[in-house]
């Protein structure tokens, strides 16, 4: 009876899921993810999330931000538990405001498939990042494809916990998140546990991964995790991702 869990379609009788179709290999030499064949009532790109139950989310090391110090646009690989990218994501933020706001920064994040088609796109704006203001808090838009919103990811205020709610497209609250009161923990992995709305049920989990002393001191890539339900509303699960980022 809750929003935001649907059974998936099943390609045929008894429980039997389509193949796959088969995708290309890549120039590069990456390894994708077979594109999933077209489900109704879906949004175009979302297919790959109905088969997946977690993602990786692995940020690319920027070299000229290593050498320099100077803020580029992050990149990020989203990844099955397979190791198979789903998704490519790509801040699109210019260089004064990545510079002069640092992490609170506004940006647009678009995500795209292994054919190039940008299938969600993530919009933050500036906000206070204190919990002192708790009028001008984190807010991101989530929207798949570009241009329908499929739902947001909201900060609530707390006066040391970092708590935020999930919302579908008519701003309804679906889901919440709460991570430590500590977000900093040296050599040990960061979890934000997903719930439902009274908080008595895990619904998944967001995790911020422990890389190691020198990677965590010298450079700002992360590495994250996401589980869900395999059967929670693909449009919850994209949210799911942008909540991700905006953590």
């Amino acid at each position: 009876g809750n929003y935001g869990f649907q059974a998936q379609p099943m390609g045929f009788p008894g429980g039997f899921v389509a193949p796959p179709i088969q995708n290309q290999p890549t120039m590069d030499g990456t390894i994708w993810m077979p594109i999933p064949p077209s489900i109704p009532n879906c949004p175009p790109g979302l297919e790959y999330l109905t088969q997946i139950d977690q993602i990786l989310i692995h940020q690319q090391l920027e070299i000229l931000e290593l050498v320099t110090g100077f803020e580029e646009n992050n990149k990020y690989e989203l990844k099955n538990a397979l190791g198979q990218r789903v998704y490519f994501a790509a801040e699109d933020t210019d260089c004064l405001t990545r510079n002069c706001c640092g992490p609170s920064r506004p940006f647009t994040m678009r995500i795209t498939d292994n054919l190039g088609r940008q299938v969600i796109t993530l919009q933050r704006p500036l906000r206070c990042d204190a919990c002192c203001c708790p009028c001008c808090l984190q807010e991101l838009e989530v929207q798949a494809p570009p241009g329908t919103t499929v739902g947001y990811v909201v900060q609530n205020w707390h006066v040391c916990l970092p708590k935020f709610t999930i919302q579908d497209e008519k701003r309804r609250d679906i889901l919440k998140i709460t991570g430590p009161c500590v977000v900093c923990r040296c050599c040990e992995d960061i979890h934000f546990e997903v719930k439902s709305l009274d908080e008595t049920c895990s619904v998944g989990r967001i995790s911020k991964q422990w890389t190691g002393l020198v990677r965590e001191m010298f450079t700002d890539t992360d590495n994250f995790g996401i589980s869900f339900p395999m059967d929670l509303d693909v449009k919850m699960k994209a949210v799911m991702i942008g909540a991700c980022f905006l953590i």
